[in-house]
């Protein structure tokens, strides 16, 4: 029986495998990637490597053996994750896998925002494969908002479409914690977690830790949908991309991505990493 995980070089999976390495063996960890050399880290650490790529389902035959426990790290190809998934699925299932994890929507069926689709759609083909599986809904990230701080600062306010909603988010590496804790863990079939931050806030809040810890006067500045959309367009960020980060912003508006049930720091045994704590070390890794 190996754990397998999938987008394993990507910035998520490269932390679970680290979680990983604390809890099993490197000899028993798989790691999926689709170039061998970004991996050459991983596997120096006695790690196996094996290369695949979601949108090539022949790759994909192999990579996984009965008795396995996979995670699933959902695709960053909007528009095209479900056929993605789904070859995944296929291939788990075609060879016996234990368990199936997969990296979700925090809310699940309530998230009504564009983002959340396919995460459904992918959990229904999941729960219809037949696969034992694992729902681990992850809300946002920290590192949404804090790998934005060297843009923040530059234009001197935090900017969105979020009105008052508050947010829980967590470090990325909080669920990668999580993600371990499942993958070794027993008794985890057929189970969905809902994961967030111990604590929700808003874009004003965020901003004014943001001014607390920086010194400067950062408001935060709300915008209608349309405007942001065009903002982060204007930016750079790909037209698709624009409209559902602004249409995930009027979610949480909504209330979609505010939620405490404090799932993830029981699964961590720890509290989940504060904002304050992120923004900080954001702030001491931008440059000058």
């Amino acid at each position: 029986m190996s754990i397998v995980v999938t987008g394993a070089t990507g910035a998520l999976g490269r932390l679970v495998v680290e979680e990983l390495l604390k809890r099993t063996a490197p000899g028993e960890i798989v790691a999926v990637a689709r170039d061998r050399a970004k991996a050459a880290g991983i596997e120096a650490r006695g790690v196996r490597v094996k290369v695949a790529d979601y949108s090539r389902p022949e790759t994909l035959q192999g990579v996984f053996a009965a008795g396995d426990r996979a995670l699933l790290i959902s695709g960053n190809e909007a528009g095209q994750r479900l056929v993605q998934h789904r070859a995944v699925i296929d291939a788990a299932r075609e060879a016996g896998v234990a368990l199936l994890a997969y990296t979700s929507i925090l809310g699940g069926p309530a998230a009504t925002f564009s983002i959340a689709e396919e995460h459904l759609a992918t959990e229904q083909a999941l729960l219809a494969s037949g696969v034992p599986y694992c729902l681990l809904r992850n809300g946002w990230y920290h590192e949404n908002y804090t790998g934005a701080l060297a843009g923040t600062l530059r234009t001197g306010a935090v900017v969105g479409s979020a009105g008052r909603g508050r947010v829980a988010t967590a470090a990325r590496r909080d669920y990668a914690e999580a993600a371990a804790v499942v993958l070794t863990g027993s008794g985890q079939e057929n189970t969905v977690y809902e994961l967030s931050g111990d604590t929700a806030w808003t874009m004003a809040e965020y901003a004014a830790e943001v001014s607390r810890q920086t010194g400067r006067e950062i408001p935060y500045r709300d915008l209608p949908p349309e405007r942001y959309t065009a903002l982060l367009i204007e930016a750079g960020v790909p037209a698709l991309g624009a409209r559902m980060v602004a249409e995930a912003d009027a979610g949480i508006a909504r209330g979609e991505l505010g939620a405490t049930p404090g799932e993830l720091s029981r699964l961590l045994g720890r509290p989940t990493t504060p904002i304050a704590e992120a923004i900080t070390e954001a702030l001491k890794e931008l440059p000058g």
